[in-house]
């Protein structure tokens, strides 16, 4: 699969977005989490009206750093990440799911790399991501990635 671009996201891909985000946290967390539970994440992640706000604001809010994509040759969003950098020095993945097609297809390496990037620029020296659970799916490729647990669901990398 060849990737187009990953490019900051448009205020008119948030539905997308959202979609998108939503669709990966019910693939990867029902069976881990139960229904309730998972429901409740797609909640506060997905929010539109959130993702909306947020797109349009990159850069507006202190340490944000917005919404990224990735997408296909063909305009088909493969998969998205957000990010931040909320305190001095650690940058803050808050966000990163790439579509079930898309995955192992280099597409999450594209974004997580993109997230550093603007980072890093912003003058992070670590980053860090929260993962819902211990036991989730995504550990792997962070491990991979050169993140290391500082709990159980906390983990992070110098940059």
């Amino acid at each position: 699969m060849q990737l187009a671009d990953v490019r900051a996201a448009g205020a008119s891909e948030a539905t997308k977005i959202s979609r998108l985000l939503a669709e990966s946290i019910r693939d990867s967390y029902t069976e881990i989490l139960g229904e309730i539970p998972t429901r409740r994440l797609v909640s506060t992640q997905c929010s539109l009206p959130r993702i909306r706000a947020e797109i349009e604001i990159p850069g507006g809010a202190p340490g944000w750093l917005g919404w990224l994509v990735a997408a296909a040759p063909d305009g088909t969003l493969l998969g998205v990440a957000a990010g931040g950098v909320p305190v001095p020095g650690e940058g803050e993945l808050y966000a990163l799911a790439v579509t079930p097609e898309a995955r192992c297809t280099g597409v999450g390496e594209a974004l997580l790399a993109a997230a550093t990037d603007r980072m890093r620029a912003f003058g992070a020296t670590e980053q860090r991501v929260t993962l819902p659970t211990e036991d989730d799916p995504a550990r792997s490729f962070y491990v991979r990635a050169g993140f290391a647990p500082l709990t159980t669901t906390r983990l992070t990398r110098a940059l």
